[in-house]
This record gives C-alpha cells, structure tokens and sequence, in this order.
C-alpha cells in the first residue's frame, strides 16, 4: 500500500476515480470490478479504463492543479447500447463527486465531455469522457 504522497497529484486522483467507481452500484452492476488504471493485456469486457490524464497548473496558487483525464468505457455486447448504458452511469458517479484524493484536496470534479461510437474492428463500443477536477495541495 502507499503512503500519502507516493502516488503523486495524478496518480491520486486515478486512484481516486477507480475507487469511486468501484463504489458506484449503477456501474459496478455493469462491470463488476473490471475498472483499471493499468488493464491486464486481454481485459474481460465490459470494462472501464481510468487512462490518458494531463495536468497543469491552475491559477496562481502554484500548488493547484487542473487535471483533464480520460476515462473509456468498453463493451462487446454487439451494438452500443451496453456502451450508452455503462458511460451514464460513470458520467453520474462522477461528475460532481467528492471523493478524497491522497495528500490533495479536491476543488471540483466535472464530466465536461462523452461520446459513445464504435470502434474500428465493429465488435468493441466504446464510451469515451473526459473529466475535469482540480486539485490543491492539503
């Protein structure tokens, strides 16, 4: 287990949204507890992918830190409605939550994007949000 601090403001906050997701009845009813940060090579479907996060700093305070990530819901039900499905329910577990982030305090946590459509290979659906939070130090 890690001590506060190690995950660093980007891995916390990662961390954060996997156990929140994971709390969340409406999405765990869907995938279980197949949400990853890092997904095993050959993932059981459908799943959730907390992936692609970048961070800058917000306003002046040098500790505050706009985080933008990416979180991709998958499916391989045959059609995108286990997709649309899986995508509202992580919009609503997310969006406005508070969960704790380790050695930072959450400011705001925002869905501000989603998009539901199918991948290239026509059997994968992918839900795709973004998800804004900031950040400071504690």
């Amino acid at each position: 287990m890690s001590g506060p601090g190690n995950l660093g403001p980007d891995g916390a906050l990662a961390a954060a949204l996997v156990a929140t997701l994971k709390a969340a009845p409406a999405v765990t009813v869907l995938v279980g507890q197949r949400i990853y940060v890092d997904p095993p090579r050959s993932p059981t479907y459908p799943c959730v992918l907390v992936g692609r996060q970048e961070s800058r700093p917000a306003g002046p305070d040098a500790d505050a830190l706009e985080h933008l990530v990416t979180v991709t819901a998958a499916s391989r039900f045959g059609g995108p409605e286990e997709a649309r499905a899986l995508t509202a329910a992580v919009r609503a577990a997310l969006h406005n939550a508070a969960p704790a982030v380790e050695a930072r305090r959450l400011v705001t946590l925002r869905v501000t994007y989603a998009d539901v459509f199918r991948a290239a290979d026509r059997e994968l659906s992918l839900g795709v949000l973004r998800v804004r939070a900031v950040t400071e130090g504690s």
